[in-house]
């Protein structure tokens, strides 16, 4: 499956080399494949009638998302601030744009989201498509800083885009849709489900007495009560892809969700992230706060906040939080390690 890819990709640069004449070129369909736990477990993942998956399409996105032909100042690409070897997030609480300007969120990871029903997007789900999520970095001044005008005018006097757009879309002048299109449907290929834990619930492998307490620890209302926003094992994407307000402050800085939807009933709501590859995926949360796992098992456990649309599941906050023994921290966080997939971030269909 994987190979159709990179002779595709093969295929397209090969053909913008040689042609001298547009001819007109079917893109070969392209059939994600599914995880046996995904097939089981969830609903088919969702692709758009209108950007199908095509082997050029996902090549030729993958080229535009590590190509700095995006930013304005041609020194950064998607991949800057979506590190394949961080599971498409950023190892730094903030990343620098392109002109060095910070931001104020962290990095959201780039994987599973073909599952991502609600279709909304970062942090403050301001985004109702990949298509959409890929579209404004790429002109916001403290991300990309580009312009889609420039952008467009320079891959369409490039010596080989022009060709490979032409296979995927047809002829005719690129322009910035299918630019976000091509990229989307490379996001859409980003599958991680080989954890140690995918792998034991398919009997394939057996977890350790620490790991299974912690399993049931994140399992039991009466303990972590993790379940409710971040999944289980019937939802193998560990996480409900809603947004809550999880206690992290009294008072907001940043209204997330509210900010997009101008409801007050949103404010401190952020969208919740998945639990898949903690351990590349630091530091944590929407602005980064918690450098460590251990940190954020101790915020749920005594760290919590109450405010005015403080989530109901979060029912302890009174107390601060769930209020876990040494012990069951220590266990949870063996569990919350097995649901790490080193085989994702080494992919080579994922990595430049």
């Amino acid at each position: 499956m994987k190979k159709g890819v990179l002779l595709g990709f093969l295929i397209m640069v090969l053909a913008a080399c040689s042609s001298n004449t547009p001819e007109e070129y079917e893109p070969i369909p392209y059939t994600l494949e599914i995880p046996t736990l995904f097939q089981q477990k969830l609903l088919p993942p969702v692709i758009p009638a209108n950007n199908p998956l095509t082997v050029e399409g996902i090549a030729l996105g993958k080229k535009l998302f590590f190509d700095n032909i995006l930013s304005g100042t041609r020194t950064q690409s998607c991949a800057h601030c979506h590190r394949p070897q961080d599971a498409f997030s950023h190892a730094f609480q903030f990343s620098p744009g392109a002109n060095g300007n910070l931001g104020t969120r962290n990095s959201m990871p780039l994987f599973n989201n073909a599952w991502n029903y609600d279709e909304l997007f970062t942090w403050d789900g301001k985004e109702f498509s990949l298509e959409g999520q890929a579209f404004e970095p790429v002109t916001n001044p403290i991300e990309m800083n580009g312009n889609w005008q420039d952008i467009e005018q320079l891959l369409n006097n490039h010596d080989s885009y022009p060709e490979l757009f032409r296979q995927v879309f047809g002829a005719g002048r690129i322009d910035s849709t299918m630019v976000v299109k091509a990229i989307a449907q490379f996001q859409r290929t980003l599958i991680s489900a080989n954890s140690k834990f995918d792998r034991y619930l398919l009997g394939q492998e057996t977890l350790t007495p620490e790991e299974l307490n912690g399993f049931n620890v994140f399992m039991d209302e009466a303990k972590g009560d993790c379940f409710h926003c971040h999944g289980s094992d019937n939802n193998p994407l560990w996480t409900d892809n809603q947004f809550h307000n999880n206690g992290l402050d009294a008072t907001f800085t940043d209204l997330g969700l509210g900010a997009v939807t101008g409801d007050p009933n949103d404010n401190g709501k952020f969208k919740t992230p998945t639990l898949r590859n903690l351990v590349y995926t630091s530091p944590y949360m929407h602005d980064g706060r918690f450098a460590t796992l251990d940190e954020v098992i101790d915020f749920y456990s005594e760290g919590l906040q109450n405010s005015s649309t403080i989530d109901p599941l979060m029912k302890n906050v009174n107390q601060g939080g769930v209020r876990l023994s040494a012990q069951d921290k220590s266990d949870l966080k063996a569990f919350l390690l097995t649901l790490t997939d080193p085989e994702f971030i080494r992919d080579p269909a994922f990595n430049r």
